[in-house]
């Protein structure tokens, strides 16, 4: 599809914010309906920048399929962005013992991955045949290089030193990827919270091995074995776990729809970027979010 005549407009125009009388007057105006004439560019544009997004699909291929697969994968990328916005609002609240605020943000968290998850059902369609007609096109490139979506698996804890290597070359977003890898993850913050209230954790529980970061800690299981027995409408800590769980079970499930999307289109071919494709997946599940929050429940 040739998107070159669909540039977004050079008119530009800033969101002037209106009053409750302002809107009320406007109304009366237009009888009701809504405002139809403005100077500029319309308001919703300024705002949403709709008319920029619509100029960001340039597929490869005359395949009408590849739209959707193009366009999925973009809508993914901005929920990346917004859950990884989400998370450092928690991680903010976190670090100030603001327990109950935080919870409002895991929350939309976990909303925010049940979209991803729902974004999936728009590529059920693709078969191998299909896939198969703008493959080769896209050449190196894999959902593997996505930067924010590492951002997104740091932040929740799953980090690898050795994933950041593709992006040696950028170097503004190596170094973003950098910084969040070395910085706290939201466990890492939870964990501290923890310590902070009286449980019995060790004070280098936040500089285990990462590959090892995924598996249980006892301390950490006990902890939420002891905060999960007062089951009080006022036990913020157990609000916090629950929410937390939501989103490592809604992050799986995302992770399972992949694996399940791969297989419907690609059977267990090499991945485009270079990995074994679905066993590479399958390793990948294996590294649990939130991991003492699934084993405690055993002690329970």
């Amino acid at each position: 599809m040739d998107t070159t005549d669909l540039r977004a407009p050079t008119l530009t125009a800033t969101v002037r914010p209106v009053t409750p009388r302002q809107r009320a007057v406007r109304a009366a105006r237009n009888g009701g309906g809504p405002t139809l004439e403005f100077a500029e560019r319309v308001p919703y544009d300024a705002y949403v920048h709709a008319s920029t997004l619509h100029t960001l699909q340039q597929p490869l291929s005359g395949d009408p399929g590849e739209m959707s697969f193009l366009m999925v994968s973009q809508i993914m990328e901005l929920y990346f962005g917004l859950t990884c916005h989400e998370l450092r609002e928690a991680q903010r609240l976190l670090r100030a013992d603001r327990i109950f605020d935080a919870l409002a943000p895991l929350r939309r968290t976990a909303l925010h991955l049940e979209g991803l998850n729902a974004a999936w059902q728009s590529l059920r369609w693709m078969t191998p045949a299909d896939f198969n007609r703008f493959r080769d096109l896209l050449g190196e490139g894999s959902g593997f290089q996505s930067a924010k979506y590492r951002e997104l698996e740091f932040l929740l804890g799953l980090r690898d030193p050795a994933l950041i290597r593709p992006f040696r070359r950028q170097t503004e977003v190596y170094a973003q990827l950098r910084a969040v890898l070395d910085a706290p993850s939201v466990w890492d913050d939870v964990i501290a919270l923890l310590a902070r209230h009286g449980f019995d954790l060790l004070t280098d529980l936040l500089d285990r091995d990462v590959a090892v970061e995924h598996e249980s800690h006892p301390l950490v299981e006990s902890a939420w074995v002891h905060v999960y027995g007062d089951a009080g409408p006022d036990n913020h800590l157990r609000m916090l776990g629950e929410a937390l769980t939501t989103v490592s079970e809604e992050f799986g499930d995302w992770r399972y729809q992949h694996l399940k999307a791969v297989q419907r289109a690609m059977g267990a071919k090499v991945g485009s970027g270079g990995s074994a494709g679905l066993s590479w997946l399958r390793r990948s599940m294996e590294r649990v979010v939130f991991p003492e929050l699934w084993s405690a429940r055993t002690a329970m």
